[in-house]
């Protein structure tokens, strides 16, 4: 029997469904009534995959609603998507037709299955995400204040006191939500235990990558985009790259390696060894931070802490 897969266009007032390979297409109002005779109707196809685009938000409920109703609910990156609908040539763009090319990008890739964050999981997300919107509105008014006048000057310290009054109340909604959870609990001092890694890593972790300790070390570094991209034609060789996944995971785990690469024993000598064979410092500590990835990833399956031997 052929696989079934569907795919969904997400907007703000509806759902433009397609599904392969019958070629069934329809819409449904995205609101709980449309979400729930949605998932009736494709609880009988034996799908393999519903996949949706991450949309700022839209999203969430429809994934958080057919997930709840046992269907294999996929998430994917949009500017994957759309490069796929190019390699088509597919120009024109409506909602119907993102759908199609939705259904036909997940039978052409068959992304993998991941669970979905539960409640709790989503709120400390949210809570973690504003935290860094915060902490960039902050370095933005920072750097207003260089330049500014004396009465511009007394508006901003107004706005960075606030911002960072804002900043002391989220940091303990996530140290409440966090120490809240045992299960949570266990996996913060798991992550912890790695030197190098603080509060902020492991809460990103914790918050941005349920998956970790669930995946091998090939594809923990895939999710957050730190495999390197091979670049190679013929006789020619470029430089490998790395991007893609999860850019906030990246970054939380791009500070933690910066420390570790000083502080960390295993990891400050595996930072020296490339160095010293002439590997160039970012790409040493791109390569630092992936290993400390793959040790976060191997302590969280294995619920041991850090062993420096």
């Amino acid at each position: 029997m052929d696989a079934t897969y569907v795919g969904i266009d997400v907007s703000k007032d509806r759902l433009d469904v397609h599904v392969l390979p019958s070629g069934d297409a329809f819409a449904v109002a995205r609101d709980g009534k449309g979400v729930n005779e949605l998932a009736e109707r494709l609880a009988g196809l034996k799908v393999t995959a519903v996949v949706v685009e991450a949309t700022g938000g839209f999203e969430t409920v429809v994934a958080a609603g057919l997930g709840g109703a046992g269907l294999p609910v996929v998430v994917v990156n949009p500017a994957q998507v759309r490069a796929f609908a190019r390699a088509l040539g597919k120009r024109a763009k409506t909602d119907p037709i993102d759908a199609a090319v939705i259904a036909r990008f997940a039978e052409a890739t068959k992304p993998v299955m991941r669970p979905l964050p539960d409640a709790e999981t989503e709120r400390l997300a949210d809570l973690v995400a504003r935290r860094r919107q915060i902490i960039e509105m902050i370095g933005a008014e920072r750097q207003r204040e260089k330049r500014a006048s004396a009465r511009t000057r007394k508006s901003i310290s107004r706005v960075v006191g606030m911002l960072e009054k804002e900043l002391s109340d989220l940091d303990q909604d996530i140290d409440d939500a966090v120490r809240g959870s045992p299960a949570w609990r266990e996996k913060e001092d798991l992550l912890k235990s790695v030197p190098g890694v603080g509060n902020v890593t492991a809460r990103t972790l914790i918050a941005e990558m349920p998956e970790l300790g669930s995946l091998d070390r090939r594809q923990v570094a895939a999710l957050a985009g730190l495999a390197p991209w091979t670049r190679q034609s013929g006789q020619w060789r470029g430089k490998s790259f790395i991007g893609g996944g999860r850019a906030t995971v990246r970054s939380a785990l791009f500070m933690a390696a910066m420390v570790a690469a000083r502080y960390n024993p295993v990891l400050k000598a595996f930072h020296q060894r490339l160095v010293t064979a002439g590997k160039p410092k970012m790409a040493a500590l791109v390569a630092v931070a992936r290993k400390l990835l793959t040790i976060l990833n191997a302590i969280v399956r294995d619920k041991k802490t850090w062993q420096p031997a």
